[in-house]
């Protein structure tokens, strides 16, 4: 991931992570997600959200509320 961007949030369901990209852009907050599961094996690896570091406070807070 490039200079700047955080993670904030990882998961085993890829579609846990879109869920929170899309609450994130909702709000305001850029957010990318990284798929590292494997596509033959898909018992392995996680999805991962980034956000800009200057984002990372706000956004663990609404992903903490997703959570919940």
């Amino acid at each position: 991931m490039e200079k700047g961007w955080e993670k904030i949030f990882t998961t085993s369901q890829p579609f846990q992570a879109e869920m929170a990209r899309q609450v994130l852009e909702e709000a305001g907050i850029q957010a990318v997600v990284i798929n590292k599961k494997d596509s033959s094996y898909l018992a392995f690896g996680e999805a991962e959200v980034y956000v800009p570091q200057g984002d990372v406070i706000r956004a663990k807070h609404l992903i903490k509320n997703l959570e919940h």
